[in-house]
């Protein structure tokens, strides 16, 4: 691998990990800050709410600058939001920290791709982007667990050291990296594919699924609570397990999305998914239930990822960063909706049957999925 896509994969797999991890230290957190699960829960939507409004007009604004230096000044607001969330003592506080970290994180994860692409070689360009983006499934295989494990003593010790990751990152983009000036693109540029309605129901599908997901996996520490007993060290095995998972789905995503097609394949995805959402509460009464749980959870909500990019580039090829970059805008708004939805309905229902809720919004997506694969089969093809 080139040498100059390891601080690059370092900064992605940090960003992923903050995103991810504190969804196993939600229970510390909140008595820590004397608020409810639901309330912590929200520090994850703030996050994943301010990338994804962030993430085009920033990119936007940023673009006539050189991408070096932009994701320098990215990763130092992002380690500065992750050291203020280290040090905060009240709710407020912290909330603000969390957009102050998702503004940083927004320009993260697109300029770490843009970079990759304008420094590989034509032919290499889809690989080096594929292992730029593995960043992400490496941070829920290993960031994850490995920082609930460290917040069992401490779930600050853990922002301090995703901190650290992105000052590593840091440093190794500024050694490595030459100046990178690539072609400016405005806002208006950035988003004229939405004007194709199967782009918007391609982004809209991902902020379902994630949403979808994200109604029970952001209180997964509460969920599990009966599973563990409370314990930390067992809420991390049971992360670990999602991880692996999430790792396998995605690398099985792309070849699977070549046999038989990415629309089809996002649709036998959200379909497990919603499965899995329906039994979910079946799902915490033992640990090895849960393990289990986890890891096929993690399997099958990675698998979509993968093939909603394939859908996007294959559509409009030209725009592929510009695509990319909406559709992790779409996945990190599905994160904050889905965060949203399950603290709203742990008024009603305990956090283990928060499954169906998500079911729910999983339908929805299938729906839309349905209605544009019947679209385009309607579509007459050329001939010949």
């Amino acid at each position: 691998m080139d040498r100059r896509l390891f601080p690059l994969v370092a900064a992605v797999f940090a960003v992923g990990t903050d995103a991810f991890v504190i969804a196993g230290l939600l229970p510390a957190i909140g008595a820590d800050l004397g608020v409810t699960a639901a309330a912590a829960g929200q520090l994850i939507t703030v996050y994943a709410l301010a990338y994804a409004l962030a993430a085009p007009v920033l990119g936007a604004l940023t673009s006539p600058f050189d991408r070096r230096t932009v994701l320098l000044a990215a990763l130092a607001v992002f380690v500065i939001g992750n050291a203020a969330t280290a040090v905060a003592t009240d709710y407020a506080f912290a909330i603000v920290t969390r957009v102050v970290t998702g503004l940083g994180a927004a320009l993260i994860t697109p300029q770490a791709s843009a970079i990759a692409s304008s420094i590989a070689p034509p032919e290499r360009r889809g690989r080096f982007l594929a292992v730029v983006t593995g960043g992400l499934t490496a941070a829920t295989a290993l960031g994850v667990p490995l920082g609930s494990l460290v917040g069992a003593a401490d779930w600050r010790i853990t922002m301090w050291a995703v901190a650290g990751l992105g000052v590593l990152a840091a440093a190794g983009i500024a050694v490595l990296l030459p100046p990178l000036q690539t072609p400016a693109l405005g806002l208006a540029v950035r988003l004229a594919p939405l004007r194709d309605k199967a782009i918007l129901g391609i982004v809209a599908t991902t902020a379902l699924v994630l949403a979808a997901g994200y109604v029970l996996f952001t209180y997964f520490g509460a969920a599990t609570e009966r599973a563990t007993g409370g314990s930390q060290a067992l809420l991390t095995l049971i992360l670990l397990a999602q991880g692996i998972g999430g790792v396998i789905g995605n690398h099985l995503a792309g070849r699977l999305s070549d046999r038989f097609g990415p629309e089809r394949l996002v649709l036998a995805v959200q379909a497990a998914a919603v499965a899995l959402l329906l039994l979910a509460p079946l799902a915490f009464g033992s640990l090895g239930v849960a393990i289990g749980f986890s890891f096929v959870f993690g399997f099958v909500g990675w698998m979509a990822v993968v093939p909603q990019q394939h859908r996007l580039v294959s559509r409009h090829p030209e725009a592929a960063i510009v695509l990319i970059g909406l559709n992790s805008s779409a996945l990190y708004g599905g994160i904050a909706f889905g965060g949203l939805v399950g603290g709203v309905a742990l008024n009603w229902v305990p956090a283990a049957a928060l499954g169906p809720v998500g079911a729910a919004i999983g339908l929805v997506g299938i729906a839309v999925t349905a209605v544009m694969l019947r679209a385009k089969a309607a579509v007459p093809q050329p001939v010949g």
